[in-house]
């Protein structure tokens, strides 16, 4: 906004008011002694510009009164009614014209300075903000995402680019539904009429092909360029590797201490056989012989306790989503397979169907497998391999676990509990087939000379009993 005499805006208010006084009297004298003929009535805009900055304008009419009477009193004009009250009122509205118009000035260059300073201040503070919040996302362990009502990424952070293996600034522009393809269920483009603010957790694929676990908090916004979507992902796949191989140990330690009982009856039984033995090698005569007896009553009491089966109790088996457990398996297993340098490859069929069983034992058949798997290839000095193939079979599906960590040398042991040479109770296996004929399927062992291979059976759920 222009103002007149900028330099005076540096001025006090009493120096203003001293100069224009001053400027005044100057003129008034000079018209009065000096220019008799030449009217200089309008040098008085000058101080009135001055004064205009630090009057009110209650203020600056009774000044403007008093310059026209000057110039009145002062020019070579004869006043007549007819001639000079015209004359006065011109002079009386000039002079209060541009004083009006220069405190106007003022008061508008004040408050344009105010709100330029409140807007410097607002900006400064914004940018601050901006700056700190660019921190916290940047150095957020959170991947941070936000898409367009298209599900393009718009900006992503550095977690999010080491989440789904790129490289820096290589996710803006891609869809996000191809990394959590949970997402996808989102309706992006009608976000503008329903907003959400929820959590979920989604499966996540990275760039180079392997899978996660995801926890997505995730909300839509408005802007002026459309929807919005911010995302906030986290990677839980240390949560579900912790919470499986908790269950596998909690089955082992339940299934030792079931044996541990079984096998403190068996010595029990055994303990009495020996002493009836030893009675009976004294004795001559064994027809009619109480021990005789006795020894055939425990001998049957032993074959009850042996022909215990661990998978004859009642299940509730459900349909289940063999493809989800193996991407979940393959989640668990990921960094014992990298501690240990062994190459693993899986060939899992898209269109597997749903198959009988329950889940958690299911997870438990391939864990066991696959850490017996691990074990063995520590051992081998050669190239250490392990293969996982997932194939539709006629009724039902077949799950290989293959690893060349040099076979079983006696594979018609391997079913049975307490093993010489087993760990623990040997009882890994046992479970395992246990666990999958419950299901109605089966675990066969299929190995060669130097390759162990373990085919898991699963019956498939028919169509229309798998649901929507």
């Amino acid at each position: 906004m222009f103002s007149p005499f900028v330099p005076l805006d540096r001025w006090s208010k009493s120096r203003v008011l001293f100069t224009s006084g001053a400027l005044i009297l100057l003129i008034a004298g000079v018209d009065w002694r000096v220019a008799d003929d030449i009217p200089l009535g309008f040098l008085y805009l000058v101080p009135m510009l001055m004064l205009g900055r630090v009057l009110t304008r209650w203020q600056i009419v009774p000044t403007a009164a008093v310059l026209t009477v000057l110039t009145e009193n002062f020019d070579s004009f004869f006043w007549t009614f007819r001639t000079g009250l015209p004359r006065d009122v011109l002079y009386f509205a000039a002079y209060l014209a541009i004083g009006i118009f220069v405190n106007e000035s003022a008061r508008n260059r004040q408050i344009i300075e105010r709100h330029v300073s409140e807007i410097e201040r607002e900006s400064a503070a914004r940018q601050l903000a901006e700056e700190q919040l660019k921190v916290l996302i940047e150095t957020s362990p959170a991947a941070i995402f936000t898409t367009d009502a298209d599900g393009c990424v718009v900006m992503a952070n550095d977690a999010a680019h080491r989440m789904l293996a790129l490289a820096p600034g290589d996710l803006c522009g891609q869809l996000l539904d191809r990394f959590f393809p949970g997402l996808s269920t989102v309706p992006h483009h009608n976000l503008s009429r329903h907003f959400f603010r929820t959590v979920m957790q989604s499966r996540g694929v990275r760039a180079d092909g392997d899978t996660f676990v995801a926890e997505i908090c995730f909300s839509t916004y408005a802007t002026k360029a459309g929807v919005r979507l911010a995302a906030m992902v986290l990677d839980s796949s240390e949560e579900l590797r912790t919470h499986e191989q908790s269950s596998l140990h909690q089955m082992l330690v339940g299934s030792r201490i079931a044996v541990s009982a079984v096998s403190h009856e068996v010595r029990n039984v055994c303990g009495a056989i020996k002493v009836v033995h030893q009675n009976l090698v004294r004795g001559l005569v064994l027809k009619g012989n109480s021990d005789f007896d006795a020894l055939g009553n425990l001998v049957v009491a032993l074959e009850r306790i042996a022909a215990v089966d661990l998978g004859q109790y009642p299940e509730n088996n459900t349909a289940v989503d063999l493809i989800a457990v193996l991407d979940d398996l393959k989640i668990v297993i990921a960094p014992t397979v990298q501690e240990g340098d062994i190459e693993c490859t899986w060939h899992v069929d898209s269109s597997l169907p749903p198959v009988w069983g329950d889940r958690t034992k299911i997870m438990q058949i391939f864990l066991n497998l696959i850490t017996n798997s691990v074990r063995a290839l520590r051992q081998c000095d050669r190239e250490r391999r392990l293969s996982v193939t997932a194939r539709s079979t006629h009724g039902g599906v077949a799950v290989d676990v293959v690893d060349n960590g040099g076979g079983v040398s006696r594979p018609q042991e391997l079913f049975h509990p307490f093993q010489p040479g087993a760990r623990a109770t040997g009882l890994g296996l046992y479970l395992s087939r246990a666990f999958a004929r419950s299901f109605g399927g089966d675990l066969r062992y299929c190995g060669q000379e130097g390759v162990a291979s373990f085919t898991v059976n699963f019956n498939a759920v028919p169509l229309e009993d798998s649901g929507p």
